[in-house]
């Protein structure tokens, strides 16, 4: 299996308020940062995103490329179908209830990139890290501030 960074964070709101977040890629661009369009492609029969164009630019890589989506309760996971620059990517964001009043979840977020250009393993996995550390703030924050986001 190949390495993957992780890392988790407790939003202040219930599984299914972060997953409803998660799942309006439409407004990716509002709170990622460096999804700069999202476009879904196609859906399940549940009216999920299916696979998912997304125009990323993230300082160093710009990239078009494009993912399909695996979805649960509790989880959704995602895999590079095609990209410009990326040889693999595939995450995941895993929620769980935190304590019993059911208004706390924790997320935690795994992700594997591999770049067509060459990157030292050690440079690959602090950037790993940075793009997880921005996505989990800002997902948090969106949650956060939006009521019924």
């Amino acid at each position: 299996m190949a390495e993957h960074t992780s890392s988790s964070i407790t939003i202040e709101a219930a599984p299914a308020d972060v997953m409803g977040v998660i799942a309006d890629f439409a407004r990716y661009p509002e709170w990622t940062g460096e999804v700069k369009e999202a476009e879904v492609l196609s859906t399940d029969a549940q009216g999920r995103a299916e696979q998912v164009r997304l125009v990323l630019d993230a300082g160093a890589i710009k990239d078009d490329h494009t993912l399909a989506y695996t979805w649960t309760d509790d989880e959704v996971s995602w895999t590079l179908v095609k990209s410009a620059m990326l040889r693999s990517l595939d995450g995941s964001y895993l929620l769980a209830p935190v304590g019993t009043g059911g208004d706390r979840t924790e997320v935690t977020y795994r992700l594997t990139v591999d770049v067509k250009i060459p990157m030292l393993g050690m440079i690959k996995r602090k950037a790993e890290k940075v793009i997880i550390d921005r996505a989990l703030a800002g997902l948090k924050k969106r949650v956060e501030s939006v009521p019924g986001a």
